[in-house]
């Protein structure tokens, strides 16, 4: 889901800078500070659309180094339109083989960004801003692993999310009920990985993914 509010007029400044072809693959790209003073909005923002992009896969982060234009992406992993059927069917084959990963490289760090993501999904107070820290939560399950094939596979599945069909189909099942089951679910999940638990946080993800399914399908019947 793209960043809402002034996140979202960062991102669409932030867009134009990059297809106006001032940058090429590989050149570093301003620093959040000087994104802030040439846009006028806050870095908050800032930070918010660019952590799309990189999740994205348009730019990509190096800690010490900057943030730089990302080298194109392959034309076989381009997004047409996939229902949401073969959203969840793709999930439901990856996302739960890919606890054990998880609960192998994951650091402290990226624990208690889980745990962060966690909390603010508990707060949303509306789809958009559910689902924004859904596909982050799940994201960053993946870039725990440090894995940067899993890491691509899962910003591909964050593309197939953006499509209408996928964010129409989830405001129409939102409710705080839907959002506090799911949040408890992630919680099942995080924990299971603390535990260092691999079969447990399979499990629980699996279980997670089919109660969306589940929730989907209902709407869509």
């Amino acid at each position: 889901m793209t960043p809402v509010g002034t996140a979202a007029q960062a991102l669409r400044h932030i867009e134009q800078l990059l297809h106006d072809g001032a940058y090429h693959p590989g050149d570093r790209l301003p620093t959040e500070r000087e994104l802030a003073a040439t846009t006028g909005l806050g870095r908050g923002a800032i930070r918010e659309a660019m952590r799309h992009l990189v999740d994205t896969g348009l730019v990509t982060r190096h800690v010490g180094r900057g943030t730089f234009l990302a080298q194109p992406q392959h034309p076989n992993l381009d997004v047409s339109s996939p229902s949401p059927a073969d959203i969840m069917a793709a999930r439901l084959t990856i996302e739960p083989t890919l606890m054990s990963a998880v609960v192998l490289a994951a650091s402290g760090p990226d624990l208690a960004e889980l745990e962060q993501i966690l909390r603010h999904g508990e707060q949303a107070a509306s789809s958009a801003e559910f689902e924004q820290w859904d596909i982050r939560f799940h994201h960053s399950l993946a870039a725990a692993t440090h894995n940067e094939v899993l890491i691509g596979v899962s910003r591909y599945l964050i593309r197939c999310r953006e499509q209408p069909i996928w964010g129409n189909l989830k405001e129409r099942t939102f409710s705080t009920i839907t959002r506090d089951a799911y949040c408890a679910e992630h919680t099942a999940i995080l924990k299971a990985i603390k535990d260092r638990d691999p079969d447990a946080a399979a499990e629980h993800m699996r279980t997670h993914l089919l109660h969306v399914r589940r929730t989907l399908t209902k709407e869509m019947s």
